[in-house]
């Protein structure tokens, strides 16, 4: 009994490892950006589909930096460095909204296909419109839920735009979530974010100063 529960347990190992890295071979080659979608997708091509063979997200980050370090290395680092530093220059643009990076381009595992990812806070959602129609920079209006806590989840605006080849993703917050950032997707803690100095340090330490 407890050889065959062994024996189980080695095989659900074998099948979370598959498919975090049929997953993660599917966001880095097919610019999927949904871990869910991504591991749903995995699931279905490899023919698993019992849940406890699906692996966290966490997993499938860690398999999709090997395959980007494996596979893509020299034009994912140059994507890479290449989103941070429009990151840098935006941050600065949006400097009164007390900007933060969050995302691919902070984790490190944006490539070609990914966004900036924004976190501007103000009390004023209506200001940041104002804003981009001042500035005269055309921007798509949506909504995202985010969890703000484990008790509470909320609806805010997000502006999306285009400038130099690039994709920025906005996302309006309170200026309370300064204070306490939004519960990751990935693992339900506060989400990993960067100010503008906190990047300019990070790009010196992984990419040089140069």
């Amino acid at each position: 009994m407890h050889r065959a529960r062994q024996h189980a347990e080695t095989q659900t190992r074998e099948r979370r490892h598959r498919l975090a890295h049929e997953a993660a071979r599917l966001m880095a080659e097919g610019g999927i950006r949904d871990f869910h979608v991504a591991k749903l997708k995995a699931a279905s091509r490899l023919g698993i589909h019992d849940d406890a063979s699906l692996p966290r997200n966490r997993e499938i980050e860690d398999a999709l930096r090997e395959y980007q370090r494996l596979f893509i290395g020299a034009r994912q680092t140059y994507a890479l460095r290449m989103r941070r530093e429009a990151a840098m220059h935006a941050m600065g643009f949006f400097e009164q909204f007390s900007p933060r990076l969050v995302g691919p381009v902070l984790d490190g595992t944006a490539d070609a296909h990914s966004a900036v990812m924004l976190h501007l806070h103000t009390d004023d959602p209506a200001g940041l419109a104002r804003f981009l129609d001042d500035h005269r920079i055309p921007a798509e209006s949506r909504m995202r839920r985010l969890r703000l806590d484990r008790q509470r989840t909320g609806d805010f605006d997000v502006w999306i735009f285009a400038a130099e080849d690039l994709i920025f993703d906005l996302t309006v917050l309170p200026e309370a979530s300064l204070r306490q950032a939004p519960l990751s997707t990935m693992d339900d803690k506060p989400v990993r974010r960067a100010s503008r100095s906190q990047l300019e340090q990070l790009i010196a330490l992984e990419h040089g100063a140069g």
